[in-house]
């Protein structure tokens, strides 16, 4: 019996050294990662097939050519070589990561046509162009074990051999016609009065939870921001616009104490 506990006791302990803390993909991680890669243009530099199912692309910047290439015969291409694509939505999960590309296996050529993002009350595509791609997919990037802290510039890197990335992107573009302390905001991942949705996007990634209310008339909107025990940051919208950002700590039963001092 000594024995049997001695080798779990063993097994745990190497685990454990195999997989510290410090090397798994964090919440702030995982924000880096969606507002770096959200939105980015990117020139295809191999045939990009449609796919029903995210296409499998390894870690190592290989991919399995066959199936990609049996993919296009079947639903055609998604890009070819020389055609600038865009990333529309991000998925982290716990060994791989999603992007669809251009709306995914139903978005085709036109669907930039009607995204629109706002600057000083003003709307305007989100590319000056589009893509020129004939359709959409979704690439998986397989890691085969848990996801250790990566930023998006690293992804990018990954991505290489199909898609570049070098270019300057549609986000940065943008951030640069905001105001400066919009920009500043921003670029520290914070919350700033005035700010509107897709500005806190940029700044902070989607947030843990939201939650609505009235109050004094008003209908508010909060933004929550971290999880127990921790710091969790609370930014409330009236209407489209950021009206408060609100700091507090939540102990391990989850309740808040009086807000942090401003920083």
């Amino acid at each position: 019996m000594r024995f049997g506990v001695s080798v779990s006791l063993l097994v745990v302990a190497a685990l454990n050294l195999a997989w510290p803390a410090d090397k798994k993909l964090t919440v702030e991680d995982r924000i880096e990662i969606t507002r770096g890669m959200m939105a980015e243009f990117a020139t295809v530099k191999q045939f990009l097939p449609r796919s029903k199912k995210p296409l499998a692309f390894e870690s190592d910047g290989t991919w399995p050519k066959k199936d990609w290439d049996a993919q296009g015969r079947e639903f055609g291409p998604a890009a070819r070589v020389g055609d600038l694509v865009q990333i529309t939505k991000v998925e982290i999960e716990d060994d791989k990561i999603i992007l669809q590309i251009n709306g995914g296996f139903k978005g085709g050529q036109k669907w930039y046509e009607h995204v629109q993002v706002g600057v000083g009350g003003q709307t305007r595509p989100i590319s000056s162009g589009g893509t020129n791609a004939p359709g959409g997919t979704t690439v998986a990037i397989l890691f085969h074990k848990p996801l250790e802290p990566i930023k998006a510039s690293a992804i990018k890197k990954l991505l290489a051999p199909v898609l570049d990335f070098e270019k300057r992107s549609a986000t940065e573009h943008y951030v640069e016609t905001l105001p400066p302390e919009v920009q500043k905001a921003i670029k520290e991942k914070r919350a700033i009065d005035g700010m509107d949705r897709e500005q806190v996007l940029l700044a902070m990634g989607h947030p843990v939870r939201k939650s609505r209310e009235t109050q004094d008339g008003m209908e508010l909107e909060d933004w929550i921001y971290g999880t127990p025990p921790g710091r969790i940051v609370f930014v409330t919208f009236n209407g489209s616009k950021v009206i408060r950002v609100k700091e507090s700590y939540a102990g391990l039963g989850g309740e808040a104490v009086k807000p942090l001092p401003p920083r």
